[in-house]
């Protein structure tokens, strides 16, 4: 697969002041939303990855440790790095984490329709959606809400699986770019190597976000803020940010494409 198209980023980050009021609004948040849903405390799925670990640490800094309940979910494509960073979040931040092996519930899947067991894409999604029952089936237990991850550029792009991943109660990161996480979870004291981390969702092996949407997050954050969401022409953005306007046209691509993901299932 080749790289995928990367610009030079457009500095979407706050000024210092934007970003303590923006951390101090998601963490209102939180605090407001548990409580508007009497809930006991919060469930979150843990990848070892920069979303997962900034919603953890936004989780315990406002609400304390007791108040969130890690889960760690490896599969059988899941790296055993990634894993290890998942279980290294829940001991720094001092929160009881369980973990879950995926794969038997999986398999038992595909072994029911076995026409769809080689489909990596229908197979991958079964892991997300394999985790977001778990999320529930032990929120339910401990009359507790199940944190998202979802950044705004994920969103923006339908880059999350429906009833998988974007199955949860809340999406305390929802409204941030990519780059505006990293510059949250630096301000959080989120350890820099996992800032920096490539990010993957792990629906199958060696898969990385950026070479699977085919954009870098930079150009994708740089696209969804200026043409998008900023109304920018086409052919104006990509002069701005000096690339091919193909890269404009598959970020908007994704965003069209992904319209349903957005919304409550059509009726009549």
């Amino acid at each position: 697969m080749s790289a995928p198209d990367t610009v030079e980023p457009l500095d979407l980050r706050f000024s210092e002041g934007e970003l303590a009021e923006r951390r101090d609004r998601i963490q209102s948040f939180l605090r407001e939303t548990v409580a508007a849903a009497g809930a006991e405390r919060c469930v979150l799925g843990l990848s070892g990855g920069i979303d997962s670990t900034t919603v953890a640490y936004l989780t315990v800094d406002e609400l304390g440790s007791d108040a969130l309940h890690g889960l760690v979910m490896p599969g059988a494509v899941s790296s055993e790095a990634n894993m290890s960073d998942a279980e290294r979040v829940a001991e720094d931040l001092g929160i009881e984490y369980d973990v879950i092996e995926i794969d038997p519930f999986v398999e038992q899947i595909a072994a029911l329709y076995p026409d769809a067991a080689d489909d990596q894409l229908a197979v991958g999604n079964a892991r997300a959606r394999t985790r977001a029952v778990l999320n529930y089936f032990v929120a339910n237990h401990e009359d507790g809400l199940v944190l998202g991850t979802g950044n705004r550029a994920e969103a923006m792009t339908g880059y999350f699986t429906k009833y998988g991943d974007g199955a949860v109660d809340c999406n305390p990161i929802g409204n941030l770019y990519k780059m505006q996480v990293r510059q949250l979870a630096r301000d959080l004291g989120v350890p820099e190597d996992l800032v920096t981390k490539a990010p993957t969702a792990e629906l199958w092996t060696d898969q990385t976000d950026e070479e699977e949407l085919g954009v870098g997050y930079d150009a994708i954050d740089a696209v969804l803020a200026i043409h998008v969401e900023g109304g920018v022409p086409a052919s104006a953005t990509a002069d701005h940010l000096d690339v091919d306007e193909s890269v404009i046209e598959t970020v908007r691509e994704l965003y069209e494409a992904s319209k349903h993901k957005r919304a409550m299932p059509p009726a009549p």
